[in-house]
């Protein structure tokens, strides 16, 4: 963790009320990751089995927590549509998902059909005597606001990442799992925005939390890593937080958008700006920035190469 001076841009948690507190900690182990796959009556067809070994990912910031500015972005029904367009559309196969409440991605895995399956971390809000909060999503019956995955095939091995954290403030974080049956690890991360500390608002987290996203990633070959970073890409004289980012990022890794040495990337966020990715070592085969009107990020698509060699079987660095 760096203690840096500069300010972030884009913070949506105002309202939030940050309080003092004690000194920085890690996301525990014990954070309540749940897994849940349900058969419905009136199943969608999943995606089709991909050609050869290409297997779609997306990460999308859905800004489903409608008390962070989210309340003119879409109702759940027209947020689950965008998530079918892109499993219909854009044939995605597994997908990390930001600012979901847990009952609507239970709702979407249960509607998609029985071979949907999901897994989900809840944000906590901490206190100045270090007490955890969920957050509560707004409207009846949607659940704890927090991330997730949502996959057309069985999730195993699902591990909550330890990152630091602010000592008072909310914390977010890095949940993993496997998906067998696209021979795949994906990570989900969503960092923590600058001045995330109520206690110490100079101090920045994402160089550590991106550094144990990287570290994580680099125990097995056939991972797929990003989320929503709260970072623009290290590029520009002007980009002060470009020192966050682990060098392994864009040269051992390479980013969906990536072209040769550029490390810029089409904008994810409605501002202009791009904070959302999707990094492998996998072969990339494409990669889309797709519209919507139902959230203020726009979802990133990649298509990799599985590994080669049996369905579910990766190989380990």
């Amino acid at each position: 963790m760096h203690r840096h001076m500069e300010t972030e841009r884009g913070a949506r948690l105002g309202p939030f009320r940050r309080r003092l507190g004690r000194t920085v900690t890690t996301l525990s182990l014990l954070g309540a990751v749940a897994c849940t796959s349900a058969p419905a009556p009136d199943a969608v067809a999943g995606p089709d089995a991909p050609t050869g070994h290409d297997v779609s990912v997306a990460t999308w910031n859905m800004c489903g927590v409608r008390q962070w500015n989210c309340e003119k972005t879409g109702s759940p029904k027209e947020k689950f549509q965008q998530l079918r367009e892109l499993i219909d559309d854009s044939g995605v196969h597994v997908l990390l998902l930001q600012e979901v409440c847990s009952q609507d991605l239970v709702s979407s895995a249960r509607s998609l059909g029985p071979q949907w399956h999901s897994a989900f971390e809840p944000y906590a809000e901490v206190d100045e005597a270090g007490r955890r909060s969920p957050v509560d999503c707004t409207g009846q019956g949607r659940g704890q606001a927090g991330y997730g995955l949502l996959a057309g095939s069985a999730l195993t091995d699902v591990e909550l990442v330890p990152t630091e954290q602010p000592t008072v403030g909310l914390h977010r974080g890095i949940l993993c799992a496997r998906v067998p049956a696209q021979g795949l690890r994906v990570c989900n991360a969503h960092l923590s925005l600058r001045e995330s500390d109520a206690e110490h608002p100079e101090w920045d987290f994402r160089d550590d939390q991106l550094s144990s996203l990287v570290a994580t990633a680099s125990t097995d070959a056939g991972t797929v890593f990003g989320g929503d970073f709260n970072s623009p890409p290290p590029v520009g004289d002007r980009n002060t937080s470009a020192w966050i980012w682990p060098s392994e990022t864009y040269t051992t890794y390479r980013e969906c958008d990536q072209k040769g040495g550029s490390r810029s990337g089409r904008a994810t966020l409605k501002d202009g700006t791009k904070l959302d990715y999707l990094f492998t070592g996998l072969p990339r085969t494409s990669c889309t920035v797709v519209d919507t009107k139902v959230s203020d990020h726009r979802p990133l698509v990649m298509r990799v190469s599985r590994p080669e060699g049996p369905a579910g079987v990766s190989t380990a660095r």
